[in-house]
């Protein structure tokens, strides 16, 4: 099957710093996959390349076969690289529905329509799917600044979805919240990808739901992949104890 994300050889040095250093991987159509290592492993550098708010020293990164690396951000969303972050990004005066069809207008270049008094219907109908499978429904008449932290990162999601993403980065989608909302936010992730049936990549430091719902886990350790593989693979993976001094995998990464 042809890899609907393919990263090879890339490099991102910072001065004297190597950030990501000769990282290559691929991501099938379809496909869950987690990405995990300590604090400065270089991972959110590694979602800034994909999404071009950084340029590669050197590799590629391709998106169905064709180099996205190095493009503008606009294009390369606009090519199917969607993005949520730990901190969400939101629209704060906007009430949920006003952001998801602001959003879908965005996407469509119809901005020109964003503030007239009756929104294209169509793009109104589409922010309330989108809001439904993200489970935001009871939410649309809510300004954002209003909406509880973990709907506000559902929210910062959402956005990401009206973009029509072929491959959705999700950096620590957990952050911030109790046990409880925690799960309640993998849950819907899970939900959103399996009905969407996106590539989806994140980046998390509960070691409970990475072992649990990703695919496939990949570790990177000083801006390089130290290992890759299943749960169980990457849970007994010996250059991973070594690396971590036999500390758990767990604490290691807290």
């Amino acid at each position: 099957m042809t890899a609907r994300l393919t990263i090879d050889g890339l490099i991102r040095r910072f001065g004297g710093v190597v950030a990501t250093d000769n990282v290559s991987m691929d991501f099938a159509p379809g496909s869950l996959s987690a990405i995990i290592g300590p604090n400065g492993a270089g991972k959110t550098t590694f979602f800034n390349l994909i999404t071009g708010k950084l340029k590669p020293d050197a590799g590629t990164i391709k998106l169905d076969g064709v180099d996205i690396g190095g493009r503008p951000e606009a294009d390369i969303v606009r090519m199917g690289i969607g993005r949520a972050f730990q901190v969400a990004s939101i629209f704060p005066r906007f009430t949920v529905e006003e952001s998801l069809t602001a959003a879908v207008l965005s996407h469509r270049r119809q901005t020109g329509s964003m503030f007239q008094r009756f929104p294209l219907p169509a793009a109104t109908a589409r922010a309330k799917e989108i809001m439904d499978l993200a489970g935001l429904s009871h939410a649309a008449a809510t300004p954002s600044r209003f909406l509880s932290h973990g709907d506000q990162k559902l929210l910062d999601i959402a956005l990401a979805l009206a973009l029509e993403p072929k491959v959705l980065l999700l950096d620590e989608p957990t952050a911030g919240m109790g046990p409880d909302e925690r799960w309640k936010m993998i849950e819907r992730v899970q939900l959103l990808w399996r009905q969407v049936g996106m590539t989806l990549v994140f980046i998390e430091h509960d070691m409970d739901i990475v072992f649990k719902i990703a695919q496939s886990i990949r570790v990177l350790r000083y801006g390089s992949v130290l290992a890759e593989g299943t749960a169980e693979e990457i849970r007994t993976n010996q250059a991973v104890i070594d690396a971590y001094l036999g500390t758990s995998l767990e604490e290691a990464l807290a």
